[in-house]
């Protein structure tokens, strides 16, 4: 049965999710599982969840035994790292991913795996023309994805993907690369492949909160420029450039400023300032440096991106 072959494996992280998970599973169910008539199965991956999320899985995997994986990891990895553990097992021809808060519609699914088995896309990705969510989402989400857009990827969509459908060859692409700190989304466009964008309209989270911090946020995005750019290693040469061309140019006034008796400003103030300035930059770019040295540490260590507690096939 482990063995076994099927079309389509859809991969659902679940992270305090408790009271959506059903919800979701029906949606997928009736919308996707049922039309489609085509082998398939469902992974839960249970990210460390401190509620009763286990318990709903459990419950539906009771009444879906033949359609429905578990898998238990041993504390929370991030969403990613889940989404790796259900790539580790998945049986799929293809592997779609979806989140278990019904903000993607499981329906596009059918389109996505249309393009895969139809028109032989390796890659198909839902983007997201809107989202029914707070300014602060809305606004930081544009930022972001439009910062990958210019220092990594030219083809991110604007509003980003969640939402992915991958081939089998591709699963195995990303599974093999085994980056300590993966950028998902990059690390799928990476690949090269032709990709298949399908456009929707992003819900308002039906139950529960995102626990997608400011903290977790900046960090996925300092992993995508670290790890697919050299732009803030540039920008710090860069600004060493501009800093020497600028002590030069003042090198000047100050030589021209005594030939024709002119006055400069003097002082301890001036001294404070521009050593203050010097110090804060210098400072920064350690801080660059250190992030690659920390990500390069990170990856010669050769942890595992997860630790899987059980599977219940």
């Amino acid at each position: 049965m482990d063995q076994e072959i099927v079309d389509y494996t859809i991969i659902i992280p679940v992270y305090f999710n408790e009271g959506s998970i059903t919800r979701t599973f029906e949606e997928v169910h009736s919308k996707v599982i049922t039309p489609n008539n085509r082998p398939c199965e469902v992974i839960f991956i249970d990210d460390g969840s401190k509620d009763n999320s286990l318990d709903e899985i459990f419950r539906l995997k009771d009444k879906y035994p033949q359609l429905i994986r578990a898998i238990k990891l041993t504390r929370n990895f991030g969403q990613v790292p889940a989404m790796m553990a259900g790539y580790s097992i998945a049986r799929g021809k293809c592997i779609i991913n979806i989140s278990a808060d019904l903000q993607d519609p499981p329906e596009l699914i059918n389109q996505m795996i249309n393009h895969y088995f139809n028109d032989n896309y390796q890659i198909v990705v839902g983007t997201r023309l809107a989202r029914n969510e707070s300014w602060y989402r809305i606004i930081s989400s544009k930022l972001f994805y439009w910062m990958i857009q210019k220092m990594s990827f030219r083809n991110m969509p604007p509003g980003g993907f969640d939402l992915a459908l991958i081939s089998n060859n591709v699963k195995n692409i990303i599974l093999k690369n085994r980056e300590a700190n993966p950028f998902w989304q990059g690390q799928i466009l990476w690949t090269g492949y032709k990709v298949k964008f399908v456009p929707y309209t992003r819900r308002e989270r039906a139950i529960g909160k995102s626990r997608w911090t400011f903290p977790k946020l900046l960090k996925y995005l300092i992993d995508s420029m670290m790890s697919y750019s050299y732009f803030p290693l540039r920008v710090m040469s860069v600004i060493g450039i501009l800093l020497a061309l600028s002590g030069f140019v003042y090198a000047i006034v100050v030589l021209v400023s005594r030939l024709t008796g002119g006055l400069l400003s003097t002082g301890w103030a001036p001294l404070m300032i521009v050593v203050l300035i010097l110090s804060g930059i210098q400072m920064l770019m350690l801080g660059v440096v250190g992030e690659y040295l920390w990500r390069a540490l990170d990856q010669v260590r050769d942890r595992p991106q997860f630790i899987i507690d059980k599977v219940y096939d």
